[in-house]
């Protein structure tokens, strides 16, 4: 029998803390990820499935792909369910142990295990090769900020000419912009439910954890490393995705 993958409700920041330790991807997170990535980050499902559209034309056959910072998977599994070609394999990597158990649990359920190998591995050692499409979906910005650029190198180091990185950020601006993007912002998290208690704890974890790059950091780091086809697809609020493709 298939064990159940359980998805509550995102209420980790509803009680009132006094102090509010750093954000991490450990098993309370785990447990409400979906719920919470769906009311956190505006256009997550557009994302998703246009990911899914780029990877139907740019991916090749006996290629890789992979998923850096998979999370649950969603990004795997979606692509594994669009595109047709046969001789592919999707690398879902993580760090976390306790969304990799549960990123292991929904690829058995969706009969994917020929398509999608799970690993529990740190991005930064892992070695990318023959890839045709390789997507970091929010988990750059995760990231020590002096070691996003080794990660960009590995990547198109990895990367098959013709092969596409699809870079989703939250990103930063001028204070001005910024101010406008945030408030904006929060102001769908509480139309999807949250209170300002919530958002507003959420974002002091957040704080030192989450360091966005601007949209010129990030073209700049993609432009250093040697990709010259450089685009911002999407962006709603502060949250952008870019495509770079060797």
């Amino acid at each position: 029998m298939q064990k159940t993958i359980q998805q509550n409700k995102d209420t980790l920041f509803e009680k009132q803390f006094e102090s509010v330790k750093a954000f991490a991807f450990d098993e309370q997170v785990a447990e409400v990820f979906s719920d919470m990535i769906q009311r956190s980050v505006p256009g997550y499902e557009t994302i998703l499935k246009s990911i899914a559209m780029f990877a139907m034309k740019y991916s090749q056959e006996n290629s890789n792909i992979y998923d850096l910072g998979c999370s649950l998977g969603a990004v795997s599994v979606t692509i594994a369910k669009a595109i047709e070609k046969k001789n592919y394999t999707i690398h879902a990597i993580d760090t976390s142990v306790s969304m990799i158990k549960r990123c292991q649990a929904i690829v058995n359920k969706e009969n994917l295990d020929e398509q999608i190998v799970v690993h529990q591995d740190d991005i930064l050692n892992h070695k990318i090769e023959n890839a045709s499409v390789i997507v970091s979906n929010f988990t750059l910005q995760f990231l020590p900020q002096n070691q996003r650029q080794k990660v960009i190198e590995n990547i198109f180091s990895g990367l098959n000419n013709g092969g596409i990185f699809i870079l989703s950020e939250k990103v930063s601006g001028c204070n001005a912009t910024d101010d406008f993007m945030i408030d904006h912002y929060h102001a769908y998290k509480k139309i999807n439910g949250y209170s300002n208690k919530e958002i507003q704890q959420k974002r002091q974890a957040l704080k030192d954890v989450l360091v966005p790059d601007s949209e010129d950091e990030i073209f700049q780091r993609l432009s250093d490393v040697g990709f010259k086809s450089i685009f911002k697809w999407f962006q709603c609020f502060n949250f952008s995705s870019f495509i770079a493709i060797k």
